[in-house]
């Protein structure tokens, strides 16, 4: 195959995406890449330093594709907090499960940097968390929400749901019923995240 031109880092991350689901994340190298590409290996470790740092920056790239849906939700001070919340666990299990059915061999790479606490892993978990706090900020400061640390909240109720959207329990997202469960689990947090009725 012919070198693609110019050969930059976003040319790059896809042939990588493409090895990795040709070849799956345990047999994919750097080798193969540059093949896809027409180059040398060399060539590709110009732009990536190393195999870790490739898969890093394909997981990255990878995971980044439904932020802007999840961010949005978590932004739209049209809905009410509470209804918020609700509705980004719920997008969030919608997109996880995508990923884990529709491109199983990125999932398994992503799965596979979750156990090595990479800064890939950590940032999106971040980055969730941060969505979540907005929310839970935004519900405390119309009343909706009874006050208490935002930060510390929000990883409270990213723990609490952890059945809908870590990598290493996706064999539950497609179990029947499993939307419905996070609905309850939904009703139980906010039902103790609401900010308490004055009393007459």
């Amino acid at each position: 195959m012919r070198a693609r031109e110019p050969l930059d880092a976003e040319a790059i991350l896809s042939a990588t995406e493409d090895v990795l689901r040709r070849h799956g994340p345990a047999k994919a190298t750097v080798v193969d890449v540059g093949r896809a590409l027409g180059v040398s290996h060399a060539a590709v470790y110009k732009h990536f330093p190393s195999k870790t740092a490739l898969r890093e920056a394909v997981s990255r790239r990878w995971l980044n594709r439904d932020r802007d849906t999840l961010a949005a939700i978590a932004r739209d001070t049209e809905i009410p907090p509470p209804q918020r919340l609700r509705r980004w666990l719920a997008a969030l299990l919608v997109a996880k499960r995508a990923k884990a059915h529709d491109d199983p061999e990125l999932f398994a790479a992503y799965k596979a940097l979750v156990t090595e606490d990479s800064a890939a892993a950590v940032d999106h978990v971040a980055d969730l968390l941060g969505q979540l706090e907005t929310i839970l900020t935004d519900g405390m400061t119309d009343g909706s929400l009874q006050r208490a640390d935002p930060a510390e909240t929000a990883r409270a109720v990213f723990t609490a749901t952890t059945r809908f959207h870590h990598p290493g329990l996706a064999g539950a997202w497609t179990e029947p019923g499993i939307d419905h469960e996070l609905q309850v689990v939904c009703t139980l947090l906010l039902d103790g995240l609401r900010a308490a009725r004055p009393t007459a």
